[in-house]
């Protein structure tokens, strides 16, 4: 039939087309959390710096405070002139960020660039966001008509990947931190690092197999401790992963988390300056103190608590509690000195994926992306755009099939119609 020839060749034109369409679309995905409210929560992104930088140049990058920098990574703040200490290239840290609720889903877009000399939109993703944005992100935040057009001293929104998931893992305190993976990364050395598992990483990011690439943007819950501040407080949900401390209150007051018990614990600030009253009405206690009493029916314990920072003021509660044991001595998160220089076994990134040991990986019964807000979670077939979810399942299958393959079983396809 002679009309069978071109529409056969067309036929599988168009196939070669969508194939290679979909195989260069195969890019970095990140976790992407539907939300249905305007709250915001505290989340963390994890940032390997791309060159030297003072402490405050990277909180400039991310318009955060240094200190919040500093405290996130149990960085000790009392160094002399701490806030203008190098950190050296490669350095991975965690940044602390607001997550909000941005046209459905989760995302940070308190982050703006000034463009400089010889920037492009992908070094700007790929090197100085180490990986967190995509070029094509940007553009689309900025409405960039010719990407390939930048001016200098340009302002540009930086879209920034962020989960809440009500800020609880399975129940439990949690902060979620936006982790880029790295080649050398698996899941299970990722799970280690953060003293989580595979199961609930593979749920959290509804993931249909234990599989990841290098750029790929996982959501990581790290346990915490979390605040019940009155909706009133400034800093109301403010929480604190564990091994680390947070300061509030305008610099006044230090909250810490762990090691040994996952209760916010809060005191006055090193930093404090000029603060308002930290004692607890009807006591002589300060914020922070605890009175212990023995007796026969058990252990009197009196404490001087935070509630909060409000219009200027710090919120203080005083409260008393008859438990069965006396406390011990409060342990707080150890502090390290501001970094210089990084070595692999640096505290601050990721330990190394340990060795396969040929396990099989249940595959969880739901990957799933829970909601935050009243919409309820999207079953993979229908999963959220850029999710980790087997609705890439056939994507991904292809871009792992040699391209030299692709193009011989094409080709093979092909002939029979081209004579």
């Amino acid at each position: 039939m002679p009309n069978q020839k071109p529409v056969f060749i067309s036929f599988y034109k168009a196939l070669l087309f969508i194939i290679f369409t979909n195989v260069a679309l195969v890019t970095s995905k990140s976790t992407i959390e539907p939300c249905s409210n305007s709250d915001s929560c505290n989340s963390l992104l994890g940032y390997t710096l791309y060159t030297d930088l003072k402490v405050a140049e990277v909180a400039s990058l991310f318009q955060v405070d240094p200190i919040s920098i500093l405290t996130a990574n149990a960085i000790d703040i009392s160094y002399p002139d701490v806030e203008n200490h190098i950190l050296p290239a490669q350095l991975f840290i965690k940044i602390p960020i607001l997550c909000s609720c941005v046209d459905g889903i989760r995302k940070s877009v308190s982050t703006n660039y000034k463009t400089r000399p010889q920037d492009t939109l992908s070094s700007i993703a790929d090197s100085i966001y180490a990986g967190l944005v995509s070029a094509d992100q940007i553009r689309e935040a900025n409405s960039i008509a010719d990407p390939t057009v930048l001016d200098v001293g340009e302002n540009l929104l930086v879209p920034l990947p962020c989960t809440c998931f009500n800020n609880t893992d399975n129940g439990l305190p949690a902060i979620y931190l936006s982790y880029v993976v790295k080649p050398v990364d698996t899941l299970a050395g990722i799970a280690a690092s953060y003293s989580t598992t595979i199961t609930d990483l593979m749920n959290v990011n509804a993931m249909g197999s234990s599989s990841v690439k290098a750029g790929d943007i996982l959501a990581v819950p790290l346990s915490a401790c979390a605040s019940n501040f009155p909706k009133y407080a400034s800093d109301r949900g403010l929480i604190v992963p564990n091994g680390s401390y947070a300061i509030t209150a305008s610099h006044c007051v230090q909250c810490s988390c762990g090691p040994g018990s996952l209760n916010l614990y809060c005191t006055p600030a090193s930093l404090a300056v000029s603060c308002s009253s930290m004692q607890c009405k009807s006591s002589n206690l300060m914020l922070g103190n605890v009175t212990v009493q023995q007796s026969s029916a058990g252990c009197n314990v009196t404490s001087c608590t935070y509630g909060g920072y409000s219009n200027g003021t710090i919120i203080t509660w005083l409260s008393s509690s008859l438990q069965p044991r006396c406390p011990g001595p409060r342990q707080f998160p150890p502090l390290v000195a501001p970094p210089s220089y990084v070595t692999r076994d640096s505290v601050f990134a990721p330990a190394p994926a340990p060795q396969s040991d040929g396990a099989i990986t249940t595959v969880p019964k739901t990957s799933t992306v829970p909601s935050t807000g009243s919409l309820p979670g999207l079953p993979p077939a229908l999963a959220p755009f850029g999710s980790l979810s087997d609705a890439s399942s056939l994507v991904n299958s292809l871009a792992t099939l040699p391209t030299a393959l692709m193009i011989y079983f094409l080709i093979k396809l092909i002939s029979p119609f081209s004579l």
